[in-house]
């Protein structure tokens, strides 16, 4: 009895750390500010985004064992994946065949045709390891030439460079200026939260 009370404390202790990823952990950011002009939906802010959020968790589902094994792959929180993907494309609900309205980015996490090539259909799991990967190039490429940043600045700045393609963007102060709204990365940084929040 005293072994396995001793062995669930231990799991309990160890639990928490199994879910971050190797670029650190999304629930210790603070929760950005969102501005309520950007926010294309009824109220605005932060319960703005995460009631978007709320509605794609619905169609995010069915992509939840993949992103778990890509993010395992990859050493990314699976939040993070789905939160690009909610933000993106709304899980596919914003895409033409796969493409955005211009076609140029494609897939359900976006990718930038005009800088890589495309690599299977919009949904796939192969897509989603493209994405990830991409990301996972810009959260080291920030780290590595700003090292004395904060994670939270870094993982703004990586995040900056997956969407804008601008890999020395300089973001320190909560604002966003990868993203024609200004709130790109805010919105994914409070849908990631709101996933993992939930269990995603």
């Amino acid at each position: 009895m005293f072994l396995a009370l001793l062995i669930l404390g231990l799991s309990a202790l160890i639990a928490p750390s199994a879910s971050q990823s190797c670029y650190g952990d999304i629930t210790s950011l603070q929760t950005p500010v969102i501005s309520c002009g950007p926010v294309k939906t009824i109220g605005c802010g932060v319960s703005a985004s995460e009631k978007i959020a709320e509605i794609d968790i619905i169609h995010l589902r069915s992509y939840r064992t993949i992103i778990r094994r890509v993010a395992k792959s990859l050493c990314l929180e699976p939040s993070l994946i789905a939160a690009i993907i909610s933000v993106g494309s709304r899980v596919g609900h914003l895409l033409e065949n796969g493409w955005d309205h211009q076609r140029v980015r494609f897939g359900l996490m976006q990718i930038d045709r005009r800088y890589y090539p495309i690599r299977g259909t919009w949904n796939s799991e192969e897509h989603i390891i493209q994405g990830s990967t991409i990301l996972t190039i810009a959260l080291k490429t920030v780290r590595k030439t700003y090292p004395r940043w904060t994670w939270a600045q870094q993982l703004r700045g990586a995040l900056c460079a997956y969407h804008s393609r601008d890999w020395k963007i300089q973001v320190y102060d909560g604002r966003d200026y990868c993203s024609g709204g200004n709130d790109y990365v805010n919105n994914v940084i409070i849908r990631a939260k709101y996933f993992k929040r939930i269990g995603f």
